[in-house]
């Protein structure tokens, strides 16, 4: 698996999906929906894709001396390389927004989502559907990009939605807590988008690898 993964970083990855991991630092964005640095990556991803898809690397990798199933573990294990990298970045900005920069007044009269544990969870959701909608589907049907993709684009921007009006809603305001404000729920919110990214990753590639299986290449 470990020869999969540089396989794929090395030839099936172009180096515009390296340059949207930048997007990661978004987080430090005032007066912007940040959870958008979710979609800029996936799009990155999906570039990818699309040029593997053209250069015919499905067949390449499939002519390999491995399984099918392991031309998918290779793709999805590539997907979340380059999201949980792009999540320790965003990471890593939301940290200096709750420490550093939490009474920042730019941030303080941003009246758009903060950054905290709960944007972090909503990222890892985002990146998870991805997986599941996108990346199952591209294996569902052997190559197809477009329907996939814009499913969950679809879907993506519910999710933002989402996100930024939740704060709006009183009894939920403190979604939008700054520092390190209500940890109890920051935690937890964190914790279950942890947990819908492993669910739906994992899902995502058992399903595609049975649906690859049966693709006539």
């Amino acid at each position: 698996m470990k020869n999969l993964l540089k396989k794929e970083c090395r030839l099936a990855a172009l180096p515009l999906t390296y340059f949207f991991l930048a997007f990661g630092f978004m987080a430090l964005l005032p007066g912007y929906p940040i959870l958008l640095t979710a979609f800029f990556v996936c799009l990155g991803l999906f570039q990818s894709f699309q040029t593997a898809r053209e250069a015919n690397d499905l067949l390449y990798t499939a002519l390999l001396p491995i399984r099918k199933a392991d031309a998918v573990k290779g793709r999805m294990l590539f997907c979340a390389f380059i999201e949980l990298t792009a999540f320790a970045v965003s990471a890593a900005c939301t940290l200096v927004r709750m420490t550093a920069l939490k009474d920042a007044a730019v941030y303080r009269q941003n009246a758009l989502m903060n950054a905290n544990f709960v944007y972090l969870g909503f990222l890892l959701l985002i990146y998870g559907c991805f997986n599941a909608v996108f990346v199952r589907g591209f294996f569902k049907t052997g190559g197809g990009l477009m329907k996939p993709f814009l499913t969950f684009g679809v879907l993506a921007f519910l999710i933002v939605a989402v996100g930024e009006a939740l704060h709006f809603i009183p009894a939920l305001s403190a979604a939008n807590a700054f520092g390190f404000d209500r940890p109890g729920l920051q935690v937890a919110c964190l914790a279950a988008g942890a947990g819908l990214f492993a669910l739906l990753t994992f899902a995502a590639e058992r399903s595609a690898e049975k649906a690859f299986e049966k693709v006539d290449l």
